[in-house]
């Protein structure tokens, strides 16, 4: 892959468009799994494929591609929410959610409610639970997809868990 890499950075057309190919079906699941439903995802992949055509020569072999590329459709799909001014959990109610491990209503709608009660928790929290329980990243990997350090994604891990899970009175829960 990496040699497929530096071939697109080098202005192979050829390279480029296998790269795409190699990547466009993650691109979609990281869209999708932010999104919640397909219409806005296939929105995201489609500008994450255009930044990735623009800034594919600022990859540095720093980090795993994937990890990079993430960060990506993360941004595309950041700036996707600030131009449709405030993105809700509405759109969950039509998202196919035969993507998820998930497979009946019961659990579609307790899926909601948790992603309600995240979006609540402000800025940050949402990426962090995609990165740590949807796409089973470490806390020093979600750390870097999202620039912050491993402690950040852990304190989040943290208060996420307390604000979903309370301590009822008595120390029971």
């Amino acid at each position: 892959m990496d040699e497929i890499i530096r071939q697109a950075q080098q202005g192979s057309e050829v390279a480029f468009e296998q790269l795409l190919n190699d990547c466009y079906d993650r691109m979609y699941h990281y869209a999708l799994k932010w999104a919640g439903n397909r219409a806005n995802a296939e929105d995201i992949t489609h500008q994450a494929c255009l930044k990735l055509t623009r800034g594919l020569s600022q990859f540095r072999f720093e980090s795993s591609f994937n990890t990079w590329l993430y960060r990506l459709v993360v941004n595309c799909a950041l700036d996707w929410q600030k131009a449709h001014l405030r993105h809700t959990y509405d759109d969950i109610e039509t998202a196919d959610l035969s993507t998820t491990s998930y497979g009946n209503a019961e659990a579609d709608i307790h899926l909601r409610q948790v992603l309600t009660q995240i979006e609540k928790l402000g800025e940050g929290y949402r990426e962090t639970v995609l990165l740590v329980f949807g796409e089973g990243l470490s806390h020093r990997e979600a750390g870097e997809v999202l620039n912050v350090r491993e402690s950040t994604i852990s304190w989040r891990i943290h208060e996420i868990r307390k604000r979903l899970n309370p301590v009822k009175e008595g120390g029971s829960k």
